[in-house]
């Protein structure tokens, strides 16, 4: 519908012409003068536009009467209402920060039951202050309340800040939601992600002793918007104030243990130890998808708490398939001991989800701590390269050299890291790709000598499995994500891990630098005791053997990772040899029936004669192919003499043949044992239903009886084996846990290991025993180094804070108080970390120090530096006051709460109220500086 048709519609209904008669002259002639297409005489002594604009207000005030004006059509859709609704707060946000800033510092040290206003409630005898009603909603109460606005208030929103409530409308609200209810919800959510808006207003309105109404959870969205973002714009406030507003300064100052360096400190293999991984738990449907219309709403701006932790797309693009890194299809190395066993890594697989998502999960890196780093949105695609390609680059750009990240399949990754445009600066930084120690144990044995975290020099006891810990607690986020906008999807998450940074894990630094300690000094003493009776033994005297045998295992294991070029042609000309044998055999089986005429030769006899003539052809045609196929082998091997069974060439192909059936039993046996593996150790964990442990019975049922089937191949295989290998019992199979057992077997067919020194399962035990001990006395090393790290910065960030709050004090005491919270936020644990800190220098064993030492970080805003104050230019300058001011309805008696549109009514006729606004700021600055 166009504007005109729209005016035309709206000219057929009555008291159109009174409603709008002389007033919609004066309002048009303000846009008029606005966009420069009338002119105004204003005079040097200035004024004139503020007078205007002042006679034009009471006019506007007037209309708003509900006596005097008939209510018009709106066609103005719900997206439309909520467009205007955000770009009227977003245009207060300034003065609603200020407004909560001074709130806040009013309220402060006050119990619950006193906060909630920073103004005399009592009725006031000065004209300048209007009293008007509002539904208030708090935690326990909801009411009508008397709130007052003052002359020299900006706007009834700031006002109504002002006295610890956020409206649920920008300009003329019904409805208000004190700050203690949304700070309450803020909180809840994020110690409880299940929690929904719709719960929580639930619950409320239960303690309230009223009937929950649709509405209600609605109007605490919309207050929880703006609640969100005023405390997003303080967050930037207070960093700025404390010079930590530069670029990546969260980034590299995430973890006290991993990035707050000292000098004079051990140097360590690798700089720091971080996890990667995907989850496609958060996903979020399309709108569009489901036969609506996708959400723009972007809440009041495009950031949101937690934002920083956010890969861009455009970032994340950049490493792509299609966008310059055309690498990562190539084909895959052939040196990578588990390739093309790994498929989430393939481009063609990954490319495509399903079609009704738009973000399909996240993909995030966290420290071994377990203090988030970056997060990526993964986007209609599955895990892709193109993720940890771009979390690597800006960990890289970040830290620098000497990193390494678990990844499941970082074999595969480092291959196509090397491939990538990040592959020359990786290596030059000495870049390092690990597998986790967990997902380690399910590739092959030959990967795990290169990658598991067991088998590295400098890893220590970090099996880098933090993002498993993580996404079990983001995992109840699913729910609230599942529908909501992209804005709101990655404010909930981002706000939710954040506040998981600041609380839980930093409460648990300490806590698991002390479990750390102790398991490490643990297994240094068990391996005092044991080792050295199990090495007398076997009559070992020197612990180099074991390195010595891990060298051996991993040459043997590497020599024979893939068949010679020639037994693989022999084995193959072999094949197509017994397979040209069988079309021969079939070409002449296949026979045209009797064409002997007789009274009886029907029609059906000619249908079969066809049949039999085109299967006879088929024959004839798969033949001339074999053959072909042969003819070709035998001019690679050089073969002048075509084999047959007699000859020896064929019976030892043969052999190699009835092997290689051998190594494909195997493996589907050993996919079939670790299957199970699995569905045992989820059938045991806590938490499992008792419909899903029915279930997993089940599969365990069928899958030992599949365990069987491919158990009796492989004996049958194994007996054709020359010699035969030996045979499996199913009581053997089911005993086997650890892959290396299937890698041992699947690698003896062409020569017998078990009288390998390092074959036998004494000397594995022995040989993990002692990389055990090895990797814990480096993680007692690593321990000693971040114990004294986290002893300076506790010390060096309390010195700091404390500075910066007592000149704020002086300067800007309502700052004072918001950097006063931010510092409480990890400060409430500064006891409970001396204290645990406390009991790991004293464990029996420790070495490391109490001391602390002295930072490298001396740059602006760090905790060591000296404190250097700005206040925030937004916070600085005193908001001119504007009078008068847009007066909320307030009414004798209930209005209708049902009517949810009341609250957003006031789009359409009060947008002339915020361009009146705009020009009393304007016309008051200008009169300010005149003055």
């Amino acid at each position: 519908m166009t504007p005109q048709e729209r005016r035309d519609l709206e000219a057929l209904h009555e008291g159109h012409e009174e409603f709008f008669h002389a007033e919609t002259d004066d309002v048009y002639d303000v846009a008029n003068i606005l966009d420069g297409s009338k002119t105004i005489d204003l005079s040097h002594g200035g004024g004139e536009l503020r007078d205007l604009a002042r006679d034009l207000f009471s006019d506007v005030k007037n209309i708003g009467d509900e006596s005097l004006r008939k209510r018009r059509m709106d066609y103005r859709t719900r997206r439309d209402r909520a467009q205007r609704r955000t770009d009227a707060f977003a245009r207060q946000m300034p003065e609603l920060v200020q407004a909560y800033v001074e709130w806040s510092a009013a309220n402060a040290g006050k119990s619950c039951s006193e906060t909630g206003r920073c103004r005399n409630t009592w009725p006031s005898m000065d004209p300048k202050v209007r009293e008007v009603q509002l539904y208030v909603v708090g935690i326990f109460c909801a009411e009508k309340r008397a709130l007052h606005l003052q002359a020299e208030d900006y706007s009834a929103s700031s006002a109504l800040v002002c006295q610890g409530v956020i409206p649920c409308a920008p300009l003329r609200p019904h409805t208000a939601i004190m700050i203690d209810a949304l700070e309450l919800f803020r909180v809840a959510r994020n110690r409880s992600p299940h929690l929904s808006v719709q719960a929580f207003v639930k619950t409320i309105s239960d303690l309230q002793g009223v009937q929950y109404r649709p509405y209600l959870a609605r109007l605490f969205s919309i207050a929880l918007d703006v609640y969100l973002q005023i405390c997003l714009a303080v967050n930037d406030f207070v960093l700025q104030a404390l010079r930590r507003d530069t670029p990546d300064w969260r980034l590299k100052n995430a973890c006290p243990a991993c990035t707050y360096t000292l000098k004079d400190e051990p140097d360590l293999k690798f700089k720091m130890l971080f996890a990667m991984d995907g989850n496609d738990s958060l996903k979020r449907i399309s709108r569009e998808a489901i036969g609506g219309y996708e959400s723009t709403a972007k809440g009041l701006g495009e950031r949101f708490l937690g934002d920083d932790r956010y890969l861009t797309r455009s970032f994340v693009d950049q490493f792509g398939v299609g966008c310059g890194d055309e690498s990562l299809t190539q084909p895959t190395d052939n040196d990578n001991p588990c390739a093309g066993r790994w498929k989430n890594m393939k481009e063609d697989a990954t490319s495509r989800m399903w079609g009704i998502f738009d973000e399909a999960g996240i993909f995030m890196a966290i420290c071994r701590h377990g203090f988030s780093l970056v997060i990526a949105d993964i986007v209609r695609s599955g895990e892709q390269a193109k993720y940890p390609v771009a979390v690597v680059s800006k960990l890289l750009d970040v830290f620098g050299s000497n990193l390494a990240g678990g990844y499941d399949i970082g074999c595969k990754f480092q291959t196509t890291l090397n491939r990538s445009t990040v592959g020359p600066r990786a290596q030059a930084l000495n870049y390092t790709s690990l597998v986790p120690a967990f997902h380690g144990y399910a590739h092959r044995r030959l990967c795990q000598l290169r990658f598991l975290a067991r088998y590295v020099d400098g890893l220590g006891l970090e099996d880098l499995e933090g993002c498993e810990r993580t996404f079990s607690k983001t995992n109840g986020l699913a729910s609230a994500v599942r529908y909501a906008s992209t804005f709101h999807r990655c404010q909930t998450i981002g706000g939710y891990i954040a506040h998981n940074d600041e609380n839980d894990v930093y409460q648990n630094l300490t806590t698991m630098i002390l479990n750390n300690y102790k398991q490490a000094l643990g297994i240094i003493e068990e391996g005092r005791s044991t080792l050295p009776r199990v090495m007398n033994d076997l009559g070992i005297t020197d612990v180099s053997v074991f390195g010595v045998w891990l060298s051996e295992e991993n040459e043997y294991l590497t020599a024979r990772s893939r068949e010679p070029e020639e037994e693989t042609l022999q084995m193959e000309y072999w094949q197509k040899l017994v397979n040209l044998d069988a079309s021969r055999d079939l070409a002449w089986t296949v026979a045209t029936p009797s064409s002997t005429a007789t009274s009886t030769f029907v029609q059906k006899d000619i249908t079969a004669t066809m049949r039999k003539e085109t299967m006879r052809r088929h024959a004839l045609e798969n033949f001339e192919k074999d053959l072909k196929i042969v003819q070709d082998i035998e001019i690679k091997l050089g073969v002048t003499k075509r084999w047959v069974p007699e000859d020896e060439e064929w019976q030892t192909a043969g052999r190699l043949v009835a092997n290689r059936k051998y190594q494909h039993c195997l493996d589907q046996l050993e996919s079939l044992v670790v299957a199970r593996i699995f569905e045992l150790s989820k059938m045991n964990q806590s938490g499992t239903g008792y419909k899903l442990r029915k279930h997993i019975a089940k599969a365990l049922k069928a899958r030992s009886a599949a365990i069987r089937t491919a158990l009796d191949r492989f004996n049958t295989a194994a007996r054709a084996c020359s010699p035969p290998r030996p045979q499996l019992t199913f009581e053997e199979v089911v005993e086997y846990t650890f892959l290396a057992d299937f890698d041992l077997l699947r690698n003896a067919t062409r020569e017998d290991i078990s009288q390998r020194p390092w074959a036998s399962p004494a000397a594995r035990a022995a040989m993990d025993q002692y990389f055990k001990v090895c990797r814990a006395e480096e993680e007692i090393k690593r321990l000693n180094v971040e114990i004294r790290r986290i002893i300076t910065y506790l010390r060096d960030e309390d010195r700091y804070m404390r500075a910066c709050i007592a000149e704020l004090q002086v300067s800007h005491p309502p700052l004072a108080h918001q950097v006063q919270l931010y510092h409480n936020v990890r400060a409430k644990f500064t006891n409970h970390h001396i204290c645990l800190l406390t009991d790991t220098i004293r464990l029996p064993g420790f070495t490391g120090t109490a001391l602390p030492g002295e930072s490298t970080k001396t740059s602006p805003g760090d905790s060591v530096s000296h404190p250097e104050i700005i206040i925030p230019s937004a916070l600085s300058i005193v908001t001119t006051p504007t009078s008068p001011l847009t007066t909320p309805e307030s009414g004798d008696g209930d209005f209708d709460l049902d009517e949810f549109d009341a609250d957003e009514d006031e789009y359409g006729d009060d947008e002339s109220a915020l361009t009146l606004q705009e020009i009393i700021r304007i016309s008051s600055d200008g009169y300010m500086a005149q003055e």
